[in-house]
């Protein structure tokens, strides 16, 4: 059935309504204020009101408007939202130009665009069959991809919120479960959630077991950042003398040799207890000692001699610790293992990064305010085991204990 608009037969209801609409834009154009407009088009001033300012639904969603009119200049409503999106012009350029063999680059620079808008717009808007790129296809692909809201991919019974429930029982940040989906499931989409979306899946949801267990699993207990003290810097404490940081080889600080390793505490109620930490700077693996009889220094170095002398010699190059009193006696570390000991600057953390880095990250298992002189050795032993099958972002998201099984290896094969 046809329908006839000023003339105009038109096979369907919608573009009748897209006809009536052109001339209300047509007529606000020419001077006539919205009740006129609307009357002239056969439809009442409230539809005409609905067509400009858009629909709230009884569910409180928003529908946008289908004609924008502000500051007496008239858009149609199939125009582009935001200049932030490609609207269906630009579309067109590019298709051309990447025709014409037009490189990325060239094809942005063409449209001001970034680079990477024009080869994320070619990449997720290509045709399935061929690869090619068809402008007008690529628009309404853009436009479905836009409504909101969209269903949410980490959904309780699906193999994805398994995985990232899993993970979080592990201790793993969301950023790090995102990166291992990528290495375990590389050909499976499905498989695939950034650290944005598990952020999301969490604090969205109202309830629910994901939501309890990264409630559970955020590393630090503080809302914000706490100054730092800005007193005198400690004097020197040690009869020995020190060797102190800006002496230690560049070799060590490009992290280009492995073997070199960077220590302090964590400390727990009123500095009664303690847990030596350790970590490798290349590989990331980390070691713990426990000091149920005290963190004094007879008691560190003893914990430091005993637990590292385990380790293959190649691994003992150096050790750097801040100015603490529990490593007095770092003379009798470097006589046991043939380990050089290095001081950092007073009041200077950064300098031993990837040990503060850690402490940080345990303290997911041991909380301040605790007494830290009751967990065995065996129980750190398994923290640490943990920790290190931790996958790591500045490992390329390979783990700790793979990358010290691959040292150990290549140590074994040179010989």
């Amino acid at each position: 059935m046809a329908y006839e608009f000023e003339g105009v037969q038109y096979g369907k209801l919608r573009d009748m309504q897209e006809a009536r609409r052109a001339r209300y834009v047509q007529l606000l154009e020419e001077g006539l204020n919205f009740t006129q407009a609307a009357h002239a088009v056969g439809v009442s001033k409230r539809t005409g009101k609905v067509w400009r300012n858009g629909r709230t639904r009884s569910n409180g969603r928003n529908e946008r408007p289908l004609v924008d009119w502000y500051g007496g200049r008239v858009k149609d409503s199939t125009t582009t939202v935001s200049s932030r999106y490609l609207s269906i012009d630009e579309r067109i350029e590019i298709a051309d130009l990447s025709r014409s063999g037009t490189s990325v680059r060239g094809i942005a620079r063409r449209l001001g665009r970034s680079a990477s808008t024009v080869s994320r717009e070619l990449r997720r808007n290509a045709h399935p069959a061929d690869g090619g790129y068809r402008p007008h296809r690529a628009d309404q692909l853009a436009a479905s991809r836009r409504p909101r809201p969209k269903r949410r991919k980490i959904r309780p019974g699906t193999d994805l919120y398994a995985y990232v429930a899993a993970g979080l029982r592990r201790h793993w940040s969301p950023e790090q479960i995102s990166n291992r989906l990528v290495r375990e499931y590389p050909d499976n989409d499905h498989m695939r959630a950034c650290h944005e979306t598990i952020y999301q899946a969490v604090y969205v949801q109202p309830r629910g077991e994901l939501r309890r267990q990264v409630g559970n699993a955020l590393r630090k207990g503080r809302a914000v950042r706490h100054s730092r003290s800005d007193g005198q810097s400690r004097r020197p404490r040690f009869r020995e003398p020190m060797v102190m940081i800006s002496e230690r080889p560049a070799q060590i600080e490009d992290r280009a040799v492995p073997g070199h390793w960077e220590g302090d505490l964590i400390c727990g109620t009123s500095n009664k207890s303690a847990i030596g930490t350790l970590v490798e700077r290349t590989t990331r693996y980390t070691v713990l000692l426990a000091l149920p009889d005290g963190h004094d220094a007879e008691h560190v170095q003893r914990a430091i001699i005993t637990k590292m002398g385990q380790l293959p010699a190649p691994l003992l190059n150096s050790l750097t610790w801040d100015q603490g009193a529990e490593l007095a006696l770092h003379r009798a570390i470097t006589a046991s293992l043939d380990m050089e000991v290095y001081f950092c600057e007073p009041h200077s953390p950064w300098q031993r990064g990837t040990n503060e880095n850690t402490n940080g990250l345990l303290r997911q298992y041991f909380p301040k305010g605790t007494d830290l002189s009751a967990y065995s050795q065996d129980y750190l032993d398994a923290v640490a085991d943990e920790l290190n099958d931790r996958p790591r972002k500045t490992l390329d998201w390979a783990k700790p204990s793979e990358r010290i099984i691959e040292l150990l290896n290549t140590m074994q094969y040179a010989q």
